[in-house]
């Protein structure tokens, strides 16, 4: 009986590591996708059937998406080799590999430094505003508890779509169409919800003897809550910064509505490049890996945190 178990065990195992296999496989399919399109040559990015390898990998999507360039004119070729080696290497690789002279600086830097900033202060106000809601519903008798809760909840209930019209009139009229500030506005609104709720499941979970004794040992309501409950709540934060982060980062709709030009974050630019003749997919698979990358590194840093953050109450009790 015990080796039948044993076997049964074993055959479980494999089979549950098989079926996570091939569901890992699935979601990094798309990954590996934008991966090998970004090094592709200009010339095999759209070729049928597609080359997943095989092929000499170069970077020069990455060139054509940090530059803006213009095809040479008739009769004016490409400098000979002694000037070539005078210029930057991104010029001689425009130059060589795509007969194009680079102009400029494209618009991506300035629209991720758009997303950066925009992305970092939404958060940080989106989680104190959350944490410090989420302490006062769960420490003190608030009326109509619930249906404040469901309040705060139902900001998130209506698609962008719906919503985005009136916004945009409003912060027209308020002069705050394509801000940073107008954006950092909009998104904290949109993530405290999240925010209050995630945070009051965290809180919840902190025995409230701790903040008494700290109390009665002469600590103020404000000092207990700064000492004892978010030292506690560390995980969770971690959790909340990342998830809020992610959406301010990732969101589509209301940057491509509310700004055009000076506070255009990166989402509602990445799909606008348009190359020589037709979309260049290569240049949009190189500024998707660069987009994704914030992220990544947010979520490594802070994964010791997030997967305890998930598990918070699940552990405590």
């Amino acid at each position: 009986m015990a080796i039948r178990e044993n076997t049964r065990k074993r055959v479980g195992l494999i089979i549950s590591l098989i079926i996570v296999l091939a569901i890992l496989i699935i979601y990094l399919i798309p990954i590996y996708w934008v991966v090998v399109s970004s090094i592709k040559p200009m010339t095999e990015v759209q070729t049928i059937p597609p080359k997943l390898w095989g092929f000499k990998p170069t970077i020069y999507s990455y060139v054509r998406t940090f530059t803006d360039r213009m095809i040479l004119p008739p009769g004016e070729k490409i400098p000979p080799p002694e000037e070539l080696a005078k210029l930057h290497w991104w010029e001689r690789m425009s130059y060589v590999d795509g007969n194009m002279k680079v102009l400029k600086v494209s618009g991506l830097p300035s629209r991720l430094l758009n997303s950066v900033i925009i992305g970092i202060i939404s958060t940080i106000l989106a989680v104190t505003l959350g944490t410090l809601t989420a302490y006062g519903f769960s420490r003190f008798r608030v009326a109509g508890e619930g249906d404040w809760l469901f309040f705060i909840l139902s900001t998130r209930m209506l698609p962008a779509v719906v919503v985005i019209i009136p916004l945009y009139l409003m912060f027209r009229t308020l002069k705050l169409a394509d801000t940073h500030l107008g954006l950092i506005l909009l998104y904290t609104c949109f993530n405290v919800s999240f925010a209050v709720w995630l945070m009051k499941g965290f809180i919840d979970e902190i025995p409230r003897e701790y903040e008494e004794a700290a109390l009665v040992d002469g600590y103020t309501r404000f000092e207990a809550f700064r000492k004892i409950v978010l030292p506690q709540a560390s995980t969770g934060i971690a959790a909340t910064v990342v998830f809020c982060f992610i959406t301010a980062w990732n969101e589509y709709a209301f940057a491509l509505i509310m700004t055009t030009k000076r506070a255009e974050t990166a989402p509602p630019f990445i799909p606008s490049q348009i190359g020589v003749g037709g979309v260049d997919w290569g240049a949009i698979a190189a500024s998707t890996l660069i987009f994704l990358l914030p992220v990544v590194i947010l979520t490594v840093f802070l994964r010791r945190h997030l997967l305890r953050g998930i598990t918070f109450g699940a552990i405590r009790k």
